[in-house]
């Protein structure tokens, strides 16, 4: 190794070098997926066979804004829209990248309940976005909630608790001190999603390992799927399920419990989180 690859490796911050790689990584192979599972496939699909033509896009929680990215082919291929992420190291990654979309505002906040809709709007984001990414790994259920009451996007990428299946809603209840601690408690099952689905008039389109895609149900040209069904093919029955999710490995004996064992199994597991999630 140069003198200087040791300096650099020095002083330079992991995640930035991570997503150096990444980028190059990606260039030299002539891939086109910089999303985890492939998501930014299955969003161009539905996009494609929905009509949807709206090109603005909202990703809360965008991280560096290319690992593991649901909508950086999205701002590459020339959609406009807003970044939001928190963490400064990350922050700074994805100011850095984003200097070539024109289009994109990008916002260093928190986001919250009470704060999503006064974010929106500050960026003058259409009432009927095109594209929504959501993933901020706690109290998602209440953010999306809060966004539903006064945006529709015509199509919603969701991160949901794979770990918890049906028929079990699950959610983290929001607390302006919570902090995902990088353990399984996070997010919302997939029951829980579609209580916001009912309440919105939203519909199950797929779920695509541990992302759900939902789509207002006026424009749904598809059967709308039940949590069962979607969690059914889209994570439980998937034969790559395990090699891709090793660690869920403990917590697979949920999927075959009733409903009694499994909501004292997920009590048991969740003992240090008491009284900050929902359960039923």
């Amino acid at each position: 190794m140069s003198t200087l690859k040791k300096i650099l490796n020095k002083i330079t911050p992991p995640i930035f070098l991570d997503s150096a790689k990444l980028l190059q990584k990606k260039f030299q192979n002539g891939e086109v997926s910089y999303s985890n599972f492939d998501e930014e496939k299955v969003i161009a699909k539905h996009l494609a066979q929905l009509g949807i033509t709206d090109t603005f896009c909202v990703d809360i929680a965008a991280s560096d804004g290319v690992t593991m990215s649901n909508t950086y082919a999205l701002f590459k291929s020339g959609w406009q829209g807003i970044a939001v992420e928190f963490n400064p190291i990350k922050f700074s990654i994805l100011a850095n990248v984003y200097q070539q979309f024109e289009n994109a505002y990008l916002v260093k906040t928190k986001v919250t309940p009470q704060n999503v809709t006064s974010i929106l709007d500050s960026c003058n984001c259409p009432k009927n976005f095109g594209f929504l990414n959501l993933d901020i790994d706690s109290y998602d259920y209440f953010v999306l909630d809060s966004l539903l009451s006064v945006y529709r996007p015509q199509l919603i990428c969701l991160e949901i608790n794979e770990k918890i299946p049906p028929p079990f809603s699950f959610s983290v209840t929001y607390s302006e001190d919570h902090f995902w601690q990088e353990d399984h408690f996070y997010g919302q099952s997939i029951c829980m999603s579609n209580k916001l689905c009912l309440k919105h008039n939203y519909q199950i389109v797929e779920l695509h390992y541990n992302n759900l895609f939902i789509v207002p149900q006026e424009i749904n040209k598809f059967k709308a799927l039940s949590p069962e069904e979607a969690y059914e093919s889209g994570y439980k029955s998937k034969s790559d399920r395990e090699q891709r999710f090793p660690y869920n490995g403990d917590m697979n004996v949920l999927l075959n419990m009733n409903k009694e064992e499994g909501i004292e199994f997920i009590r048991a597991k969740f003992t240090k989180y008491s009284g900050k999630y929902f359960l039923e």
